[in-house]
């Protein structure tokens, strides 16, 4: 009877044990919730939905005479593809942007 139960053990453990080695070869096997959250990656922010900068408010800005400063790069513009787009960006007059030494940029 006690080699009955010494074998059932050591059964159980390989079973066990092989149970375990395919978990660490697949973890997503081993968890249902793991499964579900790297289903999903996180979206990346477009470079116009980073600033925050909402259409209305490029509108305002610009009927207002402001420019938009790039703060990673020191340079303004007062127009065109980047006005509002960058990633970490203010608007301002262009009076506070050169008293800040900002730069214009040289094409917009």
């Amino acid at each position: 009877m006690r080699v009955k139960a010494t074998s059932r053990l050591l059964v159980l453990c390989m079973l066990l044990a092989a149970m375990a080695s395919s978990a660490s070869a697949n973890p997503q096997a081993s968890s249902p919730q793991s499964s579900s959250a790297s289903a999903a990656p996180a979206a990346k922010p477009s470079p116009s939905t980073a600033a925050a900068v909402s259409a209305s408010d490029i509108a305002d800005a610009k009927a207002n005479h402001k420019v938009w400063v790039n703060l990673d790069t020191g340079i303004y513009h007062k127009g065109g593809r980047w006005y509002g787009k960058t990633k970490n960006g203010k608007f301002m007059t262009e009076d506070d942007a050169n008293k800040a030494g900002y730069k214009a940029a040289k094409r917009d």
